[in-house]
């Protein structure tokens, strides 16, 4: 009776023992049969790996960022903003005017990373003239202290982004901290090449025509150069936008409604494309920098000449 009870044990056991041994048979058979499509949904990680390597440092606009209003071709290679109506922002939105004045620093920022997205190498912004030290002195000193803050606060996203940032203006009166941030901020991007944010503080079109009349003035004196040296490529070498491969704007956009230049690049406008917006410099938005963009692209520029 033992052996009989023993030898069901066993009998039981050896069916459970092929049926496992079936089941695993058929798992094996179906894993080799799925797994070549199943490779392709999950790269090794030696190729992620590779992937980061070649992605690292690069900065490559795919066709897919480029509106399908617009033409690569045909863009720009230097945009200019006048920056106008953070106040008025502020007040028809119920806030501090300082508060327009951040929201401004920040759409200026989104405004020149879409830019170098679209290709376009360099964006300057007119951020404070010459004539702006007349207003009241707690706002001049409210502007200054955003400069400061703000600059220094994006030291390291301008370098993560690959952006050289140059300051142009006269300079004498900032503060000095401010000074300090500038040199800081402009050494840490000197580098980088293929995308150039220049901004304009305490800056005058008239005072930086006078600046390159005086160098040039001084370099005859000291014998340096003659009569004959002097064209316009030379005076262009000694104005303040020196600092760019593209120093004359192929696009000047002036936001909230006025139209005028108020004293920003009276030399590098000369041939320059004007678009004016009625929008107020913090509402200025993607689609309405690609409204500027195709208006820009549809009209004829022959410089002075006809074609």
């Amino acid at each position: 009776m033992n052996f009989m009870i023993h030898a069901n044990h066993l009998l039981v056991l050896f069916t459970i023992s092929t049926m496992l041994s079936v089941l695993w048979f058929l798992l094996s058979l179906l894993s080799l049969l799925l797994l070549p499509c199943l490779r392709p949904c999950f790269p090794a990680k030696g190729s992620l790996k590779n992937k980061k390597k070649i992605d690292k440092g690069t900065y490559v606009v795919g066709e897919e960022e480029t509106p399908k209003e617009l033409q690569r071709e045909l863009m720009p290679r230097h945009v200019a903003v006048i920056m106008d109506g953070n106040r008025r922002w502020a007040k028809q939105t119920g806030l501090l005017t300082s508060q327009g004045y951040e929201a401004g620093a920040k759409r200026l920022l989104e405004f020149a990373d879409l830019c170098f997205k679209l290709g376009i190498n360099t964006v300057s912004a007119f951020a404070f003239s010459t004539e702006n030290w007349g207003r009241h002195k707690i706002e001049v000193k409210c502007l200054m202290y955003l400069f400061q803050r703000y600059l220094k606060s994006k030291i390291q996203f301008f370098q993560s982004k690959e952006i050289r940032v140059s300051v142009i203006g006269n300079l004498a009166k900032i503060p000095e901290s401010l000074l300090r941030t500038v040199h800081e901020l402009e050494e840490a991007t000197k580098s980088y090449k293929k995308k150039h944010l220049i901004l304009a503080i305490d800056y005058s079109g008239r005072f930086d025509i006078l600046g390159a009349c005086k160098n040039i003035v001084k370099k005859s004196e000291q014998g340096l150069i003659r009569e004959e040296d002097v064209d316009e490529t030379f005076f262009e070498r000694e104005l303040q936008t020196r600092c760019t491969e593209f120093p004359s704007p192929d696009l000047l956009i002036r936001t909230s409604g006025e139209q005028r230049i108020s004293n920003f690049f009276l030399w590098q406008l000369a041939y320059t494309e004007f678009f004016f917006s009625p929008v107020l410099w913090p509402d200025f938005d993607k689609q309405k920098f690609i409204e500027a963009l195709v208006s820009y692209q549809r009209r004829d520029r022959r410089f002075g000449s006809r074609l």
